[in-house]
């Protein structure tokens, strides 16, 4: 058994990878990205749905039931 009392501490060791967006080295600040604009770029595909996965599944019919324009759904 060893002595704890000499063993260093493990640490997690940060690998800074290419920024996804541009591909530049990230920074820790803003990781993975490299700065706070290819942050808000990914943000924004998001958020506009642009990350995708594509499935053979089909909506249900509970989803898509009371989304058309002048349609009121009732709770209760």
């Amino acid at each position: 058994m060893t002595d704890r009392s000499t063993t260093p501490p493990l640490r997690a060791v940060r690998i800074m990878a290419k920024c996804p967006i541009c591909e530049k080295s990230g920074t820790a600040e803003y990781q993975p990205f490299c700065s706070k604009r290819c942050a808000n770029i990914d943000l924004g595909r998001w958020l506009k749905e642009g990350y995708r996965v594509e499935t053979d599944e089909v909506p249900a019919e509970d989803e898509s039931r009371g989304t058309e324009p002048g349609s009121t759904s009732r709770i209760g």
